[in-house]
């Protein structure tokens, strides 16, 4: 254990250093709230119906969605796609660690280090001016920090899988392309989900997605009340030990099958 620690102390210690493009990323993000914000709001001016969320609930979404960019696993980590492109993850292989967990925590500090970055300034920024409001209660602050940190585990759980195809795949840009549709648009990354029609939302309810993005963030501004969160934590979780074990089994199916050619 005390080996991956290392490793995931060190990948997060060397993200860290990357200020310039957090200040890159963090001026986009904010941009792009802006823009979403203005949507919404004009969306809701023009719109006399009852919406499942009110107004300033879903600014308050959109801005922890805008920190929290970086969590999801937009794609392939750089470095595994260009290992497995190269040959080069024979070596990994032969490391006295197992594949897998090395991966998923690699995955882990590749999420959690440019979200630290992001997130840190955005939000005080966002309460203080951008009309995003506080958490609903304590209780419900508490039950965000939980649901956020198995928000983390799934999110690496599945850009470890992701890499993982790429040894059949080999480029993993069409891969990464999906993904980025499928979570931009059924975690709520985009359109917070109870946005989304009646029709969609049972659907919607049993995909993993929602893990990312909706139920943390409904969790904060208290439309799922913290009572619900030993349930979230089961949904997201079962999630997380399904990604686990179909990784583990793709990766050992993989490991068989793999030739490196060159010397």
């Amino acid at each position: 254990m005390s080996g991956y620690v290392a490793i995931f102390s060190a990948r997060f210690r060397t993200l860290l250093q990357y200020r310039a493009a957090a200040i890159a990323g963090l001026t986009t993000q904010v941009f792009w709230g802006f823009i979403r914000v203005m949507i919404f709001t004009a969306f809701y001016a023009s719109s006399s119906e009852t919406q499942p969320l009110s107004v300033s609930q879903v600014i308050t979404y959109t801005w922890l969605s805008q920190a929290m960019f970086r969590m999801l696993p937009w794609g392939v980590d750089p470095e595994l796609r260009s290992m497995i492109g190269s040959g080069s993850v024979a070596y990994e292989m032969l490391r006295p660690l197992n594949v897998y967990t090395l991966w998923l925590t690699r995955g882990l500090a590749n999420h959690a280090a440019p979200t630290l970055l992001r997130a840190v300034p955005m939000l005080p920024a966002a309460l203080l001016l951008f009309g995003m409001q506080p958490p609903a209660s304590a209780a419900a602050f508490a039950a965000w920090l939980a649901s956020l940190c198995a928000a983390l585990l799934l999110s690496a759980t599945i850009s470890t899988l992701m890499a993982i195809l790429m040894l059949w795949t080999i480029s993993g840009e069409g891969i990464g392309r999906l993904m980025m549709i499928a979570m931009g648009v059924l975690s709520g990354m985009f359109i917070p989900l109870p946005l989304f029609p009646d029709w969609a939302q049972g659907v919607l309810a049993v995909l993993p997605f929602r893990g990312l993005v909706d139920i943390p963030h409904r969790l904060y501004m208290g439309d799922l009340p913290p009572s619900a969160l030993p349930g979230l934590l089961l949904f997201q979780g079962g999630w997380i030990l399904a990604y686990m074990a179909a990784g583990r089994w793709l990766l050992a199916m993989g490991s068989k099958r793999l030739v490196v050619q060159g010397g």
